[in-house]
């Protein structure tokens, strides 16, 4: 059982600690083939709560150290949810227990737990805890204790307000990525973030490459000079196209909603595309390892071969991030069949090339080579060629956290990834260059009113007359009047 991640590998599960140290302004305090499909649960109800109706949220029970169940409610029950859940129930630093599951399928959330079942017997106690619909989650988290934890592997739309109700809760949150696909989800996102922090809860993040040992290392040893002054980064991620990321017309019959939730990776506003959820993986390590954030961004893409899938995703996307010392960092995407794949991420310094992951999120495969190219005869450093498991990792972090009361929150950290990302491919898609704080205080959202959906209602964004929908048009289709086909 495994999350799947768009590579030809099983996806194990991970997150990060942030050594980064960076400081984060905003403006505005609130306002290759895919093999397996990801669930998603969609649910909304309310209006966009402010964040200070939260200020009477009790401090989270800490459980301590390997004497209380920790209890664990999965909210989207596909894929990814799965294989989060799976990990979760992996750890070995106490006892965890699987208590309710909750999404908008029933068949989702049954195949889900079932599976779950059937490789962890003693630790799924869901009973009558199965919950289906829109308000499915809020049932599952209030099903919590509070210390407990709620998984949140929904389409990224709907991070915030799966959030807020957790942290109204007390209760901690392992959410997967990305958290945010636009400048006000991301405004939201970094606010709830501060609230969880007052509340004392332990948030995780999906990012589990932050979590690999070795790529801990390879940090390090950059931060201590061993490959100089970092000047140059460069990632690529291209593989043949993924199943997910490319959907044919709306069978008759189907209700829309439904169908977008079912094949978020192809709609914007649900997912971000392929770049949001494939690409922030090497964008994030490669930040990572440049210890900040670009400030500003410049990027192409195109559609190729589309016949008569109606996604939204380009097939290639080409990046150049720049960074506050005018240091660049090239990102490459594509998702072709018969083209030259590679899946890595490098960091060129003065004194020489750091490898950062080489084909695929595990094992990374870090090394420091002198001078500036992969050359056996030039290693200067590598990490251990058994690598523990950064999906894994993340989960016994998270534990060792909750039960010992650690400072443990990667929300800002994880919002940054995801803006940083988001950035990118709006570049690309309106051709423009995209800088850092205007993306953040943009104004124009994919979605403004997630909150409100319900399933039997219209979707954010609607077809065309002949089933189509509307695709990024750059030059033509620019700023903020892009998203004029979902306002």
């Amino acid at each position: 059982m495994y999350r799947d991640d768009g590579a030809s590998q099983p996806r194990w599960h991970g997150s990060e600690i942030d050594k980064g140290g960076i400081t984060f302004h905003i403006s505005e305090p609130m306002n290759t083939h895919i093999t397996s499909t990801r669930r998603e649960f969609l649910k909304t109800a309310g209006k966009v709560t402010a964040v200070s109706a939260l200020a009477g949220v009790t401090l989270p029970h800490v459980h301590a150290a390997g004497t209380d169940t920790v209890g664990i409610a999965l909210i989207g029950a596909g894929g990814r949810g799965t294989g989060a859940a799976d990990n979760a129930l992996s750890v070995k630093n106490g006892p965890v227990k699987l208590t309710a599951v909750a999404d908008v399928f029933e068949d989702r959330l049954n195949g889900s737990l079932n599976g779950l079942k059937a490789r962890h017997t003693a630790k799924v106690d869901v009973g009558a805890r199965k919950f289906i619909g829109f308000d499915a989650y809020k049932e599952a988290i209030d099903s919590l204790k509070k210390g407990d934890i709620a998984i949140f592997a929904t389409p990224p739309a709907f991070r915030w307000v799966h959030f807020q109700h957790a942290i109204e809760k007390g209760v901690n949150v392992f959410m997967e990525k990305p958290v945010c696909v636009d400048g006000p989800s991301a405004r939201k996102m970094l606010a709830l973030g501060v609230e969880a922090d007052k509340r004392g809860l332990k948030v995780g993040v999906g990012l589990m490459c932050r979590h690999c040992r070795v790529r801990q290392e390879l940090y390090d040893r950059i931060r201590q000079g061993e490959a100089g002054d970092i000047l140059l980064l460069r990632a690529y991620r291209m593989h043949p196209p993924a199943a997910s990321f490319r959907s044919k017309r709306r069978p008759a019959g189907t209700k829309e909603l439904h169908y977008q939730i079912q094949r978020f990776h192809s709609f914007l506003w649900a997912s971000g595309g392929c770049f949001s959820d494939f690409y922030i993986h090497n964008i994030d390590e490669a930040c990572w390892m440049k210890n900040d954030w670009p400030v500003e961004v410049r990027a192409n893409g195109g559609r190729n071969y589309r016949e008569d899938w109606i996604d939204q995703n380009f097939d290639s996307y080409s990046v150049e991030y720049t960074f506050a010392d005018g240091a660049k960092f090239f990102f490459e995407g594509r998702n072709m069949d018969g083209c030259r794949q590679e899946f890595a991420t490098y960091a060129h310094g003065t004194k020489g090339l750091a490898l950062v992951s080489k084909a695929g999120h595990s094992p990374a495969r870090s090394k420091i080579f002198k001078g500036q190219n992969e050359k056996s005869d030039s290693v200067l450093w590598q990490g251990p060629k058994a690598e523990a498991n950064p999906y894994q990792l993340e989960w016994d972090d998270l534990l060792d956290a909750i039960r010992n009361d650690k400072p443990y929150n990667e929300v800002e950290r994880g919002t940054k990834a995801s803006l940083v990302t988001a950035m990118g491919r709006w570049s690309a898609h309106t051709g423009q260059v995209i800088s850092f704080d205007d993306y953040l205080n943009s104004k124009g959202s994919f979605a403004p009113d997630v909150d409100k959906l319900t399933l039997d209602g219209p979707a954010p964004l609607r077809e065309t007359a002949d089933g189509n929908y509307p695709v990024p048009n750059p030059g033509v289709k620019r700023g903020n009047d892009w998203l004029e086909y979902y306002v």
